[in-house]
């Protein structure tokens, strides 16, 4: 059977009130440029649902990308039809016809939306169900676990029928919640952290901090394709790439050794804060998860904050090393992640790293060096890229 809609309903965003419109329309904008390959898709919007006409458009790629969608509870591929008994009846039991094997169960599931059709919610349940049993055969009545679930959804305008329901991928509309800075090493943790915040309705842009020729191309297209997959979830994504070789050598001649990874943080942390204010975002987001590594104690994070006032997002901060690789395996960034190119935050990785820095001590190290003036540098020189699903991989022809 042939559908010809797609009905989305909302998850959290039937909680907000007088602010509903924003997050929906938000939610309708990142669909269409999720789905932007498929223009002969029109959009319709209520209150408490989103159509989507698929005017003769195969459905299965578009099932697959709306599964990614943050902001989106459930969708259902749908059959419209007259908001007329006959037609209802009909077309239900075409629904089940399509789906169901011998021995399967189903119930009715009916909502009157408009109050003025002359059938209550149990006449529809009745009506429905019956047709359907009197039609089909080795089909059964579970009210409490069927097989399939007939939902019938009776409006003013037209009533739409759906069998089978997808989960969504839950949250906030990306975007609803502003915009941030997204830390982006490389490593397994912060495409998590970066997922995890889309997950809220951040919309990001991204930072790298690039120390060629210690760090190679293939690790900057690493990070490329670290935010490719990123893109899946709320459309295209601004990677700045920040040259942060001069800054890294003079932190390894200037500081004592056991604090040159707190420095090397620290610098980091200004340069993304200066990009965040010229992008007019309001937050900075990193993949830390307390105690995991040297860099991020308590006394750590409160020696590296130092250097800015801006929030700064942890999504991770509690979660288990083996938690964080199990999210970053079903978002498919785990096997780039452990590509074995070196970033920048991997060399010069001192022997015995400071765990409980002092404030004090890593300024008075760094005001040796006028870091200001190579902190403007890498900021205006930095490389903004663009990034969308379809972001081509420099390297794939060589494999």
């Amino acid at each position: 059977m042939e559908f010809d809609h797609i009905l989305i309903r909302f998850g959290e965003i039937s909680t907000k009130g007088r602010n509903r419109k924003k997050f929906v329309d938000r939610l309708k904008k990142n669909i269409k440029e999720v789905l932007n390959q498929f223009p002969s898709l029109t959009y319709e919007g209520t209150r408490d649902r989103l159509y989507i006409h698929l005017n003769n458009e195969q459905h299965e790629e578009i099932v697959e990308k709306l599964k990614l969608v943050f902001g989106i509870q459930s969708f259902s591929l749908a059959i419209k039809c007259k908001s007329e008994i006959t037609d209802i009846k009909e077309m239900a039991l075409k629904a089940v016809k399509s789906l169901y094997k011998s021995n399967d169960t189903f119930k009715v599931t009916a909502k009157r939306a408009d109050k003025q059709f002359p059938l209550d919610t149990n006449e529809l349940n009745y009506q429905i169900g019956s047709h359907i049993l009197i039609h089909t055969e080795n089909l059964t009545v579970d009210v409490k676990k069927p097989d399939i679930n007939v939902r019938v959804e009776v409006r003013a305008e037209a009533t739409y029928i759906t069998c089978y329901d997808f989960k969504g991928a839950g949250g906030l509309p990306v975007g609803s919640g502003g915009k941030a800075i997204l830390l982006l090493s490389g490593g397994i943790d912060s495409p998590v952290a970066g997922f995890l915040s889309l997950k809220r309705g951040v919309e990001l842009e991204v930072v790298h901090f690039f120390s060629p020729p210690y760090t190679s191309e293939r690790a900057k297209q690493k990070v490329i394709d670290l935010t490719k997959e990123l893109t899946a979830y709320g459309g295209k994504i601004k990677l700045h790439i920040v040259p942060f070789t001069k800054i890294q050598e003079k932190i390894q001649e200037q500081v004592p050794e056991n604090y040159t990874m707190t420095s090397t943080r620290r610098m980091m942390v200004k340069i993304a804060d200066q990009l965040r204010q010229k992008q007019q975002a309001l937050a900075l987001i990193t993949g830390e998860s307390l105690g995991q590594v040297a860099s991020q104690t308590l006394e750590s994070m409160v020696a590296i904050n130092d250097v800015t006032s801006t929030p700064i997002l942890r999504p991770l901060i509690t979660m288990d090393k083996t938690e964080i690789i199990e999210i970053a395996k079903e978002i498919h960034t785990h096997d780039i992640s452990i590509r074995p190119y070196e970033d920048c935050c991997t060399i010069f990785t001192p022997a015995n790293p400071k765990t409980k820095p002092k404030v004090d001590k890593v300024s008075r190290f760094e005001s040796f060096v006028d870091f200001e003036e190579l902190v403007t540098e890498a900021v205006n020189n930095v490389n903004t890229l663009t990034i969308t699903e379809n972001q081509k991989d420099e390297f794939a022809d060589l494999f």
